[in-house]
């Protein structure tokens, strides 16, 4: 039973509820994904060395992102909780919070531009592959902050359940991601032919234009309800609130996404160009199936966050099992077309002869079936935990089961005993194993229950 305490509230949602406030999201996220499948996509036409420089790149990319990103995502649960105690304009502060995030993460990545080639160099990617990442992160780089302003303002909108409009903006930036890819990749329209480079700064400039449609939304207050746009003092005690749950947020994200492009970059690349391509393949697919589980934890999350604003602190366990079941769902059935058809999956990826590619990525994808499941039930607690401020403790959990056990475990297995693509994958599914056990541990504790994120309102 859906229960209301005030106009647009709700604290236990039906499972419709949750699927309606789900699918934009899921429709945003996946549109973000397809932006890097599409860049892969379009560049293995160029040959394996271009896939394994796009698919790194974009990773690479996204993992210098990751920690502003990540600590914007703070401000859907402050946006959510406020939204539950009827502060519409508080909320609107957290959005400008996340913004002034935004302006320090562009400055950032283009301070980072000139270390590109030596941090590469020390890496252990052929020279080919090396030499194109580095023209893809340089143009990359440059829409940092465009893409964690539009993480900013996309979860704010969704603290307010308003997540068609984030989700507009990110099919306006696919869709001319897409144009954008054919036009530069292969020249074009007249255009010159820029490969590997062309797909970044297709990227680049379909992230910038989208932020810049979704900024302009904001400052007319298209979407908001109203007393949403009442004009209200910014406050540094707010902002260093958003930095104290924001920032272990971002750490949260950055330190497992940190151990994941360790992974990659020390373990997965040492294999061969072939299994390198192959695992960066079976990513890429993991990545664009996450994400309709990512859109279901993420909407559960609002409604976790609504409903400690509120102070129903009582409905968040019913909406955490109703999530999970969802995302549980999701996933199983994601893992059998993993088992059933993995050819069929990674066929967009092949590209001449591609025997040792679709060899190598058939095994792994089937290994990646059974990590599946542990993934929902990772996803469902940790964002449950965000929403209600829990940050630290899953920031510290995440770096502890990734750098003590899963990174040193796949490269020791693989860089002294010989271990190949299956041992590394194996390690996968232990992490997520690892991972899924803590954080439902946590969850269990009530810990979250004491924290208080936002000020008492005012009677």
């Amino acid at each position: 039973m859906s229960v209301r305490v005030s106009e647009g509230v709700v604290t236990r949602p039906r499972l419709g509820e949750l699927l309606g406030l789900a699918w934009p999201i899921v429709v945003q996220r996946s549109a973000q994904v397809v932006i890097g499948t599409t860049d892969a996509i379009l560049v293995a036409r160029l040959g394996e060395a271009a896939l394994g420089a796009a698919s790194a790149g974009g990773h690479n990319a996204f993992a210098l992102f990751i920690l502003p990103m990540g600590t914007v995502f703070i401000v859907s649960s402050f946006a959510a909780q406020l939204f539950g105690k009827g502060d519409l304009p508080g909320a609107r502060r957290y959005a400008f919070y996340g913004l002034a995030v935004a302006a320090l993460a562009q400055v950032l990545c283009v301070a980072a531009i000139p270390a590109i080639p030596a941090v590469l160099s020390t890496m252990s990617y052929p020279v080919e592959v090396a030499e194109l990442m580095a023209d893809y992160l340089v143009l990359r780089l440059l829409s940092g902050g465009p893409a964690v302003g539009l993480e900013a303002l996309g979860n704010y909108y969704a603290g307010l359940k308003n997540v068609k409009l984030p989700m507009m903006a990110q099919l306006f930036a696919m869709v001319l991601n897409i144009g954008l890819d054919f036009v530069l990749i292969f020249g074009e329209l007249g255009a010159p032919a820029m490969g590997v480079r062309g797909a970044a700064m297709a990227s680049s400039i379909a992230t910038t234009l989208a932020f810049l449609l979704l900024l302009g939304c904001f400052f007319k207050g298209v979407g908001i309800p109203e007393g949403g746009t009442l004009k209200t003092k910014l406050r540094m005690r707010e902002m260093v609130a958003l930095l104290r749950f924001g920032v272990p947020s971002g750490l949260n994200w950055f330190i497992e996404f940190a151990a994941f492009i360790g992974f990659i970059n020390l373990v997965v690349a040492s294999l061969g160009k072939s299994e390198l391509a192959a695992m960066l393949a079976v990513f890429q697919i993991n990545s664009v199936s996450f994400m309709p589980a990512f859109g279901l934890t993420s909407a559960g999350a609002i409604f976790v966050g609504q409903a400690i604003g509120a102070g129903k602190k009582d409905d968040v366990g019913r909406t955490v099992r109703l999530t999970l079941g969802a995302t549980a769902t999701w996933q199983g059935a994601v893992g059998l077309l993993y088992l059933l058809i993995p050819s069929v999956l990674l066929a967009p990826f092949v590209e001449d002869d591609g025997t040792a590619f679709l060899a190598a990525g058939m095994v792994v994808l089937r290994l990646s079936a059974t990590w599946q499941l542990f993934d929902a039930v990772v996803n469902t607690f940790a964002e449950a935990l965000r929403a209600a401020g829990d940050t630290a403790f899953c920031s510290i959990a995440r770096g502890l089961v990734a750098w003590i056990f899963f990174f040193p475990g796949a490269w020791i297995t693989v860089r002294h005993f010989g271990g190949r693509e299956v041992s590394a994958t194996l390690w996968l599914v232990a992490y997520m194993a690892g991972l899924a056990l803590v954080l439902w541990w946590r969850f269990r504790t009530g810990k979250w229950r004491a924290l208080e994120m936002t000020e008492p309102q005012p009677v």
